[in-house]
This record gives structure tokens, C-alpha cells and sequence, in this order.
């Protein structure tokens, strides 16, 4: 499984690059703060709404610490999504918040 630190994720959108960030957390989770233009889909929805995730394009995806999104880009990549895991998830996020 493809990774990338939180940090490496930050510089990527300071510079502008245009991602596609999926935040499998829970509702209360995203309420304290999201990655601006993440998109908020919890990993117990993630199955049913598959057609909101462009396949043609890569996603990073994160959470609270790293398990939930590790298992969701697991999930994806079956699916053939490009996907690729936020290590340590918000936790480790020291960049702006939504």
C-alpha cells in the first residue's frame, strides 16, 4: 500500500497541486476539523457510496491515526481505486483545518 506522511501531504497542497483527500472519519471526528476540500465519507459508508470517488483519479485518504484509512485504501484498491494512505491520519496534521 502506497503511504505518504502528513507533512509531505501539507507541502503538496501549499504548492498548490490539486488533490482528491477522502476522510473516512466520523461525523464528530470531522466536526473538530478537516483537511480543506477533503471529502467527508466515513469508513461504514464507504462501500455504498463507491460512485462519489472518481476512478480515474488518486485519492489520499486519511483518519484519526492511520487504521481506518489504511483499511479503507485496502477496500479501494480491491476496487481499483489508486488510493493512497495518510500515515499517522489528523493526528499528525499540523496543517489548516476546515
Amino acid at each position: 500500500m502506497k503511504q505518504i506522511s502528513a507533512k509531505e501531504l501539507e507541502q503538496k497542497l501549499a504548492v498548490g497541486e490539486d488533490l482528491n483527500i477522502i476522510d473516512v472519519r466520523e461525523d464528530d471526528e470531522v466536526a473538530e476539523g478537516k483537511i480543506p476540500s477533503a471529502k467527508h465519507i466515513p469508513l461504514g459508508e464507504l462501500e455504498e457510496r463507491l460512485d462519489e470517488i472518481d476512478k480515474d483519479k488518486h485519492h489520499y485518504v486519511t483518519c484519526h491515526a492511520g487504521g481506518r484509512s489504511s483499511r479503507a485504501c485496502g477496500f479501494l484498491s480491491h476496487y481499483g481505486y489508486d488510493v493512497t494512505n495518510m500515515e499517522g491520519g489528523m493526528s499528525s496534521w499540523e496543517g489548516k483545518t476546515e
